[in-house]
């Protein structure tokens, strides 16, 4: 339910009336603007009779929200959200951060030198997985606290802040000390239990769709991290899966004007991971930047070939310091900068 008082409602009229939804169990967000204010009220509001409210001579109007998604939704939050991810700040409408690095992290050697080709070519986050979360039981399953130490030696020489996937609570403290954004992977976007302790971090988090669910589902999945007292949300595109097999998931570009309009969540696109082919990322990492995403995420080897993961999408440095190149023309183009 969304709440406005008249233009000039004193101080302490405002105080009365959060005191009153607060004595009826519900959390109340106040957004002051400069001729108006607007409350949000989260919880069970269907007993509440918008006449009552409306005799108040303070209250101006009463809209109830039909999202199901309340801390998120833009009616609360008119200004875009701002993150500040290690210093480097995801969110705006005027510039756009890259994060690049490789799928899996393999060794402190790769490490530094993929963080030093994606710094010099023009990424201001060194993005790595430590914990593979992979399709076979098989595969490669990451180097786990070792990649993460890793990462953490990258991060000293370069000065980038690190992303990196958690895929389970137990681990928590370890990227509570060590990692700047925590990634919540595709599989685990419906891991209530865990969005709910990553609710209690005090870390950015970047929560990726899961491969089959809605925006709304999506939306909602992060209202998990946010009714736990973390609201350092960004959500990641990814792609989602469909009949199409031309490429490896299917880019679901109209995503980012679509959470713009209906959240308040800053929006990264994962361009490699719907691709599943190096030579599709460009033309997809151009149409991320042009739907007005606030992020991009790209995955870079050195070798590719020999990538003990993913490494028919993953460019090379020389490849990622070229997209980046013609991204930076195209935002230009649009009046943004690649940072």
């Amino acid at each position: 339910m969304i709440i406005s008082t008249k233009k000039g409602t004193p101080k302490e009229e405002l105080e009365k009336i959060v005191d009153r939804f607060e004595k009826q169990g519900l959390d109340v967000t106040l957004i002051t603007g400069k001729d108006y204010n607007v409350f949000g009220l989260v919880g069970d509001t269907t007993k509440i009779d918008e006449r009552d409210v409306l005799a108040n001579p303070w209250i101006d109007n009463v809209t109830r929200v039909s999202a199901p998604y309340k801390r998120a939704n833009r009616l609360f939050h008119p200004a875009d959200s701002v993150i500040d991810c290690g210093g480097v700040k995801i969110g705006g409408k005027e510039k756009i951060a890259v994060m690049a690095g490789p799928c899996s992290i393999e060794s402190e050697e790769q490490a530094l030198r993929i963080a030093q080709g994606v710094k010099a070519g023009g990424a201001t986050l060194f993005r790595g997985g430590a914990y593979k979360p992979r399709t076979s039981p098989y595969s490669f399953q990451g180097l786990e606290t070792e990649g993460i130490l890793d990462m953490v030696k990258a991060r000293e020489a370069t000065g980038m802040p690190i992303v990196s996937e958690l895929m389970s609570e137990e681990r928590i403290p370890e990227f509570e000390e060590y990692v700047d954004v925590v990634q919540i992977g595709a599989r685990n976007m419906q891991n209530f239990q865990l969005l709910k302790a990553v609710g209690k971090m005090h870390k950015p988090v970047l929560l990726k769709r899961g491969l089959c669910n809605t925006i709304e589902e999506w939306i909602m999945s992060a209202e998990y991290i946010m009714a736990g007292g973390n609201e350092q949300v960004i959500l990641c595109e990814r792609g989602i899966r469909t009949f199409e097999t031309a490429t490896r998931f299917t880019l679901d570009i109209a995503a980012v004007p679509v959470i713009h309009k209906q959240s308040l969540y800053p929006v990264c696109i994962d361009v490699s991971h719907p691709a599943g082919q190096r030579d599709l990322v460009p033309a997809l990492a151009k149409a991320a930047v042009a739907a007005g995403a606030d992020s991009l995420m790209i995955e870079v080897h050195p070798n590719p070939p020999v990538a003990l993961s993913d490494g028919p999408q993953q460019l090379t440095p020389a490849q990622f310091r070229e997209l980046v190149a013609e991204l930076r023309e195209l935002a230009a183009c649009l009046g943004k900068k690649i940072v």
